[in-house]
């Protein structure tokens, strides 16, 4: 049976990024394919329709920025390929925005650099950013900030952008379509006996080794850049796929595993892998003094932290920073991540979370310490 979108099963992933490389855009030639751009917005839309959330991370910028000026001559220097992407972006973007609108979806640009995942300020902006658009049912369409990015604060390539946002929206799954099936025990192209290999229980120097050499024509990622972001998105408790972007309806193939493809399990949940961190802290920044109604719906339901739990603040903190939670005897029972300085919770402590934007003229929800961002000790 040919696999459609109605015969998708629901509620296989919950959260999944879609990242796809200049060669599958373009199907290797030096144009941006338009079916190809239209049949994977149809696919994503499928996507969502079982269940998911997704979020595209795209490379082309810089090809439609070649396209659009008529293929110019010039170096690889930064400078000229800022100008590419420059130009190229805006024409990127309006093509992905009409062709989903085809499906009635509305897309949302997300341009990142380094600088934005590593600060946490900004790291904590951009989650929102992100939870605010899956939430309203928007694509978010992911791409390294080119235009202004250097040496020093590029994600580097898409491949390890999308897995940083796959870690930012804590995904399910990661899917990386490139011009293969994904990797192979030897070079295709060389070795007429090369086996693809379905699954990478782990990923050690050997599999580093396997992917030297695999490059695309039109990219500047090849394997080995997508093993690295595999390997950063297992850790995280994301499971990641490499798959052929040119095949007939490859999500649906991913969706079902029955794509011909390559796997990387997670190493652990994403849960697991939240609260290990939490817990290795050995510094926290500050705390709090929870009621015994508070305790006991976050020890005993799994509840989130509420302002109007919170009998008392301890120390100064600033928003995302690590914070300890006490009872009323004052024993740590768990620690968590602010989503309000310890200055904004002196405003809302004891209030309910209703008051909040009243309060100090904006919000960033309704909790202070969300069930997702929390350890119990």
């Amino acid at each position: 049976m040919t696999l459609t979108s109605a015969t998708l099963e629901p509620g296989r992933w919950r959260r999944v990024v879609v990242k796809v490389g200049t060669s599958t855009l373009t199907a290797n030639s030096n144009r941006l394919n338009p079916p190809r751009m239209v049949d994977l917005a149809r696919q994503i839309e499928a996507l969502r329709r079982a269940g998911a959330a997704v979020v595209l991370v795209t490379s082309g910028a810089q090809q439609a920025g070649r396209e659009h000026l008529d293929y110019p001559r010039g170096h690889k220097s930064i400078p000229f390929r800022q100008m590419l992407a420059a130009v190229g972006q805006s024409r990127l973007m309006g093509l992905w925005e009409r062709y989903f609108e085809l499906y009635d979806l509305i897309v949302a640009q997300v341009l990142l650099t380094r600088q934005d995942i590593e600060d946490r300020q900004r790291y904590l902006n951009v989650r929102d950013t992100f939870a605010a658009l899956l939430q309203a049912g928007i694509i978010p369409i992911v791409n390294e900030n080119d235009a202004v990015a250097t040496d020093e604060i590029k994600v580097g390539e898409n491949d390890s952008l999308a897995a940083m946002v796959a870690n930012l929206i804590e995904a399910d799954l990661l899917v990386l379509l490139t011009d293969t099936d994904g990797l192979y025990t030897a070079d295709p192209g060389i070795h007429a006996d090369a086996q693809l290999i379905e699954k990478v229980p782990s990923i050690d120097g050997s599999v580093y080794q396997l992917a030297q050499g695999a490059r695309s024509g039109l990219g500047i990622g090849g394997m080995h850049t997508k093993i690295m972001a595999a390997d950063i998105a297992v850790h995280s408790g994301t499971s990641v796929v490499i798959a052929n972007g040119s095949r007939d309806n490859i999500l649906f193939g991913v969706w079902d595993q029955s794509a011909p493809a390559t796997w990387f399990p997670p190493l652990i949940t994403t849960a697991e892998g939240r609260k290990r961190w939490l817990l290795a802290q050995s510094v926290v920044s500050g705390g709090v003094i929870i009621d015994q109604g508070a305790c006991k719906a976050i020890i005993h339901h799994g509840r989130s932290l509420l302002p109007v739990g919170i009998s008392e603040v301890e120390g100064s903190f600033e928003r995302g920073e690590i914070i300890a939670v006490r009872n009323d005897q004052g024993r740590e029972i768990a620690r968590g991540l602010a989503n309000y300085s310890a200055p904004d919770l002196q405003q809302i402590l004891g209030q309910r979370s209703t008051n909040v934007a009243d309060i100090l003229g904006y919000d960033y929800g309704p909790e202070f310490i969300h069930r997702n961002n929390m350890a119990l000790i």
